[in-house]
């Protein structure tokens, strides 16, 4: 998870600085401004116990003063991470940057890209620290993303958790991203720089699940031709990760059971111990309490693996969470070099109100499947599958529904108003409809300036921003800035 922290920011135009003070204190981070390489210096040695995440570089500064700050940084302690700033939309290239840089920021600012960057900038600092350890790649690491109160506590809960040695129990339908929880409670802990080795149990048959746990020696059975060693040993000191735990044979629990009481084993076909610094971390999309019930699960081990359980609740209760999601996704197939594409905010309330049997899984997959179909184009809702369209309700996008006339309050007097359709409406999404609409509107008629539409809409900046966000509507408006 990322956690909240430092930024420098060394500049010395105001109007720039009261800019990003204001979008920094939106996002929960610290932001403080510098004049020049020797006060940067000054501020850097004063934070050695409060590690500076990140340096951003005005770009006023000539090539001679940007070597003086690049110098500081890379001498500073915490390893800082710089983001060069751009003058007004000018665009960052594609060209590689060379450590301590880590990428550019432009200006007007989008949410979206500083939190890359801040993500970015973060892992920067875990690798660097971890030089001969297990080596994050710097990239967008959000695939636990998203605006619900769900995902919100989860990850307050990974932070609570991640760096305990607390066995952890994730339990959700399939496609949730169990094993997301699981990537980040490792990373985001002591053992980060050690193994994560995750162990399908419901896809390993149940007589070779020891050999694949524990190792075997050669000769042990038929076919052990040489010595190997088992998930545990792999995982020393790292994290072992036991997906679809509630899969696993009843013998083979009472073996697992033994380890996590006695912390060590002995590979089959051995007798030597051996023993075990592994956090584990387990998941499930079964109820393990009504598998006690039918003696499909030891009661016993249950107790032992939920010492902390994480439930992942299903995409169909934090809609909410679908267009930065659906950003995510596109976010990282651009990243692998597999496409591109884009959807209207239309597009993406159609997606909000579909079932998603398949979770988080299944949204990828039909953003995959969107890229390749439409490359590089814009999806509306008329190119979805039709499956993602059966039961929409079909409003235009001012959310208009049919009209009926009735008496008015004065004698003689007929008006117009909403009629709910035969078949209902659902009101959340139609109130969505609705005021995306007029925020839209507003902003068009405010030429793309968020904080003049957000007086034509009697609300604070800041909440048409978090509401820009929630609806997907940047990309629409992409002078609207933060």
């Amino acid at each position: 998870m990322l956690h909240n922290g430092c930024v420098l920011l060394i500049d010395s135009n105001s109007e720039r600085i009261d800019y990003f003070k204001s979008i920094f204190q939106f996002i929960d981070y610290e932001l403080e401004a510098v004049n020049d390489p020797a006060q940067l210096q000054q501020r850097l040695d004063a934070r050695k116990d409060d590690l500076c995440l990140s340096v951003m570089l005005s770009p006023d500064f000539q090539s001679d003063e940007k070597k003086s700050v690049v110098d500081v940084v890379r001498k500073a302690a915490g390893f800082p991470a710089l983001l060069q700033l751009l003058d007004t939309n000018e665009q960052p290239t594609n060209h590689p940057l060379e450590p301590p840089f880590i990428g550019a920021l432009s200006t007007p600012t989008h949410y979206e890209e500083l939190i890359n960057l801040l993500t970015k900038a973060q892992l920067f600092q875990e690798n660097s620290r971890n030089p001969n350890g297990d080596q994050r790649p710097i990239e967008l690491f959000r695939s636990l993303s998203g605006n619900s109160r769900a995902t919100k506590q989860i990850n307050k809960m990974i932070g609570q958790v991640a760096d305990t040695d607390a066995t952890v129990l994730v339990l959700g339908e399939s496609g949730t991203g169990k094993e997301v929880v699981a990537r980040k409670l490792h990373y985001n802990s002591s053992r980060r720089g050690k193994p994560f080795v995750p162990v399908n149990c419901g896809a390993i048959p149940a007589d070779l699940l020891e050999s694949e746990l524990f190792g075997h020696e050669k000769g042990a059975f038929t076919g052990a031709i040489s010595s190997r060693q088992g998930r545990f040993e792999m995982a020393d000191g790292g994290t072992l990760f036991l997906d679809e735990i509630g899969d696993m044979s009843m013998p083979m629990q009472v073996k697992l059971l033994r380890v996590l009481q006695e912390r060590s084993f002995e590979r089959v076909g051995s007798n030597k111990t051996i023993q075990c610094n592994v956090r584990i971390i387990a998941a499930t999309h079964r109820n393990l309490e009504e598998a006690i019930k039918e003696d499909k699960f030891r009661e016993d081990l249950y107790y032992r693996l939920n010492v902390f359980p994480i439930e992942m609740p299903p995409l169909r209760e934090r809609r909410d969470d679908i267009p930065v999601l659906v950003n995510d996704l596109i976010a990282r197939i651009e990243k692998e070099k597999r496409g591109s594409v884009r959807l209207t905010p239309s597009a993406v309330m159609a997606l909000s109100q579909f079932k998603w049997p398949g979770n988080v899984r299944e949204l990828a997959n039909l953003i995959e499947r969107l890229a390749i179909l439409y490359p590089y184009g814009v999806v509306d809702v008329k190119d979805l599958p039709e499956k993602f369209r059966i039961g929409l309700v079909t409003q235009d996008q001012t959310g208009d529904l049919p009209k009926v006339t009735v008496s008015g309050d004065e004698p003689g007097v007929v008006e117009s108003v909403p009629r709910l359709p035969n078949e209902g409406i659902d009101l959340k999404t139609h109130l969505n409809n609705l005021e995306q609409s007029l925020i839209r509107q507003a902003l068009d008629e405010s030429d793309g300036v968020v904080a003049h539409a957000a007086k034509r809409l009697n609300m604070r900046r800041t909440t048409l921003v978090e509401k820009l966000r929630k609806f997907g509507l940047q990309r629409t408006h992409e002078a609207t800035g933060i």
